[in-house]
This record gives structure tokens, C-alpha cells and sequence, in this order.
């Protein structure tokens, strides 16, 4: 059933259609759940629709079931590289060279990412120093005064809660000048239910908590860390995790957004007794409901055409549909190579969907 579900799979990658792809695969997961290859697919088809955070950790479940399969590297390499990851990607990649020598898409790959690595390093701005500390060092202070603390900001955030009335995850983070410490509350979780991965800019945890669906939090995160002095610790109600920030920027949000500006924050020495001033951590209230509203009115509205039209028109209907219909669609599609939509399981469901071309063409079949 799984390798059914696999071949349809790399048909649907042929004729292009990702989403359907890794929907198949989803499916072929849950049927053989530690089948390396079927990760290392799913993330290459999660990379063709730019869900980039979900192929990695794909790459990562693929490395972890089988790490001498070389293509899960290549997969992971390639993820980082869209997100701007590339001392990961380059690291993916390297391993990923040793074990298949004559695969010369590696090398192109760490060429680019060393290339991109040098870019990066010249256009980061240094920092300067602050011009008062050296005036500012002869002024007598009162003697018993302290010296300020800076300033930590805290966001809250209510990620997810389970089906479970006895199981609620939420999760949280505060930031110091270097560090930020993301919460995590899950009350009882052993440490074996519990994977953390740390990236370039990426964060991955995920709780596996019995009988419900996995909790996954796999944000892009606001500025970059250095994985190696990452570090969590799973407790009896919380997981606690501290990132180090690679550079002393102090982070609006946990996660990254392109319309945000990070900014620098000055570290006082141990011997300087200026004070700086800290930008304001104080969350922006959204109204979130008007947000999803406007995103779906402008989703309906847009004016689409050709394939991107049909895929929408694809999407709508097998969002409302139901499971018998879904069955159909998913079935008459594959098997009739993209020419033949049905929703009627009783018409399909007992026979093989042929190819229906349309007139004056001929039907093809691709190896993947």
C-alpha cells in the first residue's frame, strides 16, 4: 500500500503537482513511518512549494532514520540555502558529498554556499563604540548603587491546545542582550517524547504526546544563533530552551518577518558605567480575527488564470468536499495523469481512472 502510494506520489512530482505529492507521501508516512526515502522525498516536493522550515525538518527525520542516505543531505542543504542558512547548508552538504563522491550537484552547491558565506561575512556592519564610555568613566558615583540590569522582554503566545483537556501547550519567550529563552509548557512530557533541533535561523521541537496529533513548532526565527551553545532542558511542566543570538540585535518577535529592521543593542562592559536605553518590548496588539478575514477576501478575490486558476478551483472544491470525494479526486487525478477529475467514488473507486487527453495530444508516462 505504501509503495502504491509512493509511486503515485512521484507521478504527481512529474506532472508537477507538489501539494498532491506531499499529500501522498504524508499518507505513505503514516503507513511505514520509518521509511527514510519517504521523508527525503516529501521534503524535496515541501522545497518545489517553498515551505522551506518543513523540508528541513523532513531532511532531519531522514537523516535520523538512515544517515548514509545521501539525497536527505542534498535535501536539507538546498531548504537552508532558501532560508539563508548556509554554514548548515554547507555542513548538510559536505556529509552529504562523502557518502555519494560522484554526485557533482554537491559541489556545485558548497561552491555557492561558501560563495554566499563570504558575501554575508563582508556585508555585516561593526559595530562601534559608544563615544561616552571613556568620559563618562571619570564621573564618581554614589557609593551602594547597583549597577542597571537590562531590561528583558517577554512575549506570550498560545501555540496550540491539544484535544486533551489534561494536555495544553503554550509556549513563550524573553530575550536578554545575547540570549533568548524560548518556554515551552507541557505538563509530564517525558524527554524521550521530545526532539529540539537547532539551525542557523531555524528552531525545531517537536513533542510526540500519546493520542494526540504531534505538537510541531518550527519557526524561522527573527535573527540567527550559534546551534553549538544551544541548548534545552525538558522539566516536569515546561521545556525549556536558550538560544544564543550570533549577533547582539535585539529580536521584535520570535520569529523572523520581513518587515521588521533589527536593532542593535549596546552592551555595557564590565567596567562601563553608561546607561543605554533599550527599545520598548511591548507586543502590538493585532486583531487577529480582521487579519484572516482580509487574507481570505483578498484570496477570493484574486484573479487567477491557467494552471494557477485550475489548481485554486482544485483547492475549493477538495477543501469542502467530503472523505469519499477526496478519495475520488485524489484517485482519478493520479492514475489519469492529471487528465481526469472525478468526485464520485462509486464511479472510480472499484476500477482504474485512464488517461483522457485532450484532442489531437498523446498521453505519456515519465519515469521520476
Amino acid at each position: 500500500m505504501a509503495s502504491d502510494l509512493e509511486a503515485k506520489a512521484k507521478e504527481a512530482f512529474v506532472e508537477d503537482h507538489f501539494e498532491l505529492a506531499v499529500e501522498l507521501l504524508s499518507q505513505a508516512i503514516d503507513i511505514e513511518p520509518t521509511r527514510a526515502e519517504l521523508y527525503a522525498d516529501r521534503a524535496q516536493a515541501n522545497i518545489k512549494l517553498s515551505n522551506f522550515t518543513e523540508a528541513v525538518a523532513d531532511a532531519n527525520k531522514a537523516i535520523e532514520l538512515n544517515p548514509s542516505l545521501s539525497k536527505a543531505y542534498m535535501r536539507k542543504g538546498m531548504a537552508c540555502m532558501k532560508l539563508e542558512e548556509y554554514q548548515t547548508a554547507k555542513a548538510a552538504l559536505e556529509v552529504g558529498a562523502s557518502l555519494a563522491p560522484g554526485e557533482s550537484r554537491f559541489a556545485k552547491l558548497i561552491k555557492e554556499c561558501d560563495k554566499l558565506i563570504a558575501e554575508e561575512s563582508y556585508d555585516t556592519p561593526i559595530q562601534e563604540k559608544t563615544t561616552t564610555q571613556e568620559e563618562s568613566a571619570n564621573e564618581v558615583q554614589p557609593e551602594n548603587v547597583l549597577p542597571e540590569q537590562p531590561p528583558v522582554s517577554v512575549v506570550k503566545s498560545k501555540y496550540r491546545q491539544s484535544a486533551s483537556t489534561d494536555v495544553i501547550i503554550v509556549h513563550e519567550f524573553y530575550q536578554k542582550p545575547n540570549e533568548v529563552v524560548v518556554t515551552v509548557f507541557a505538563k509530564g512530557i517525558p524527554r524521550e517524547n521530545v526532539t529540539v533541533d537547532f539551525g542557523e535561523q531555524i528552531l525545531s521541537v517537536s513533542i510526540n504526546v500519546p493520542g494526540e496529533d504531534p505538537y510541531v513548532f518550527q519557526p524561522r526565527l527573527f535573527g540567527k544563533i550559534i546551534p553549538s551553545r544551544c541548548r534545552y532542558e525538558v522539566l516536569s511542566t515546561k521545556i525549556e530552551i536558550r538560544l544564543v543570538k550570533a549577533d547582539p540585535i535585539h529580536w521584535t518577535s520570535l520569529e523572523f518577518t520581513r518587515a521588521t529592521v533589527p536593532q542593535m543593542v549596546v552592551v555595557p562592559s564590565a567596567t562601563g558605567i553608561n546607561r543605554p536605553t533599550y527599545p520598548s518590548s511591548k507586543p502590538t496588539r493585532v486583531d487577529w480575527d480582521k487579519l484572516e478575514a482580509q487574507v481570505k477576501k483578498e484570496e477570493k478575490e484574486e484573479k487567477l488564470d491557467g494552471d494557477a486558476a485550475l489548481n485554486k478551483f482544485f483547492r475549493e472544491i477538495y477543501q469542502d468536499a467530503d472523505e469519499d470525494t477526496r478519495r475520488a479526486m485524489r484517485k482519478s487525478f493520479v492514475e489519469s495523469n492529471g487528465t481526469v477529475l472525478s468526485t464520485n467514488w462509486k464511479e472510480v473507486g472499484s476500477k482504474k481512472v485512464e488517461g483522457s487527453p485532450p484532442d489531437g495530444m498523446e498521453l505519456k508516462k515519465w519515469e521520476y
